[in-house]
């Protein structure tokens, strides 16, 4: 078992390999002087094998995240000794995105489940006390149902537009998801709770008024992606919410400075995906297009996002 005596002895190190980070980070290797640079490569051969120990004790869970973390940033600059471009990004989507997915999938799973459980809460209460439904969508929108009309036709007229208000609006409620990690993670969860209500309570209404394949054909495309970046966001969310509730072996500081950062890597990869739904939504979903070829591209789209996210980055591991 690792002692509260070794962790005190090794911690200098890992704090001075931190720090050697952030310059390199911030100036590139070319800012180290020399020793500082031979200083570099021996903390990250000797925390290397800190985290080999580490991994040993299976209840070192919250320190080998931190060190794992920590090696990770100081091998990127290591091995790569130049500032963040294009090629880099496109591999951190491509390959390292994936892995931190993999990592911080229960949380993710967790943000799902919450959802999942408004979304049955919606679809019952609505079943059982029709004046819910009434009371949570408003007049206006019942009224669109009622009529058998979708809400979504004023989209048509103003395309453009409209895929950047959805855009905007689509990673606003990511990036709240996201924060509301600070509050403890309460936020995040009504968030994803109240966002299963809605679209349970949508979806029943719709299905009542016999609407339910305009409604399912209108979200099969874009939402493929959208709900999926919505509950990664709310992972992101529960990482920080963790990092700041359950410190174990680390000062609360540095358990919430590593949970921040996981939670910013994995919250970066929806914006690509965000942007695409965005398009979608505003170009195909609400568009005349038959309902096959919306369901074959949101289909598409999903399948190609869990190959991604399931194998991407496999070759890093091995």
């Amino acid at each position: 078992m690792i002692s509260n005596r070794w962790i005190e002895q090794r911690q200098t190190s890992w704090n001075r390999l931190d720090a050697l980070t952030c310059q390199v980070e911030s100036q590139g290797l070319r800012g180290l002087a020399g020793a500082e640079l031979r200083e570099f490569g021996l903390l990250y051969r000797q925390i290397a094998a800190d985290l080999s120990t580490v991994r040993a004790d299976r209840a070192s869970g919250t320190l080998e995240e931190y060190l794992n973390g920590l090696l990770s940033r100081a091998h990127n600059r290591i091995y790569s000794g130049r500032r963040a471009g294009f090629g880099s990004i496109v591999t951190f989507m491509v390959r390292e995105y994936p892995t931190i997915f993999r990592r911080l999938f229960p949380y993710v799973m967790t943000a799902v489940a919450v959802f999942l459980g408004g979304l049955a809460l919606g679809v019952l209460l609505t079943l059982a006390r029709p004046e819910f439904m009434h009371l949570f969508l408003g007049p206006q929108m019942l009224s669109t149902i009622e009529r058998h009309e979708m809400w979504t036709h004023s989209i048509v007229s103003m395309k453009p537009q409209a895929s950047s208000r959805i855009l905007t609006n689509n990673i606003g409620v990511s990036f709240m998801a996201f924060a509301g990690g600070i509050s403890g993670g309460i936020f995040t969860l009504y968030l994803m709770f109240f966002n299963g209500v809605m679209i349970g309570v949508i979806a029943t209404a719709c299905s009542r008024a016999h609407m339910a394949l305009s409604l399912f054909s209108f979200m099969a495309a874009h939402g493929a992606l959208e709900l999926p970046s919505i509950f990664i966001a709310g992972g992101a969310g529960l990482r920080l919410a963790a990092g700041l509730l359950f410190p174990g072996v680390l000062s609360r500081r540095d358990s919430l400075a590593l949970g921040a950062r996981e939670a910013i890597r994995l919250l970066a990869g929806v914006v690509p995906l965000l942007v695409v739904a965005g398009i979608l939504e505003a170009f195909l979903s609400p568009s005349g297009e038959a309902a096959g070829v919306k369901f074959a591209v949101g289909g598409g789209l999903f399948l190609g996002l869990c190959f991604w996210l399931v194998e991407g980055g496999r070759e890093r591991e091995v």
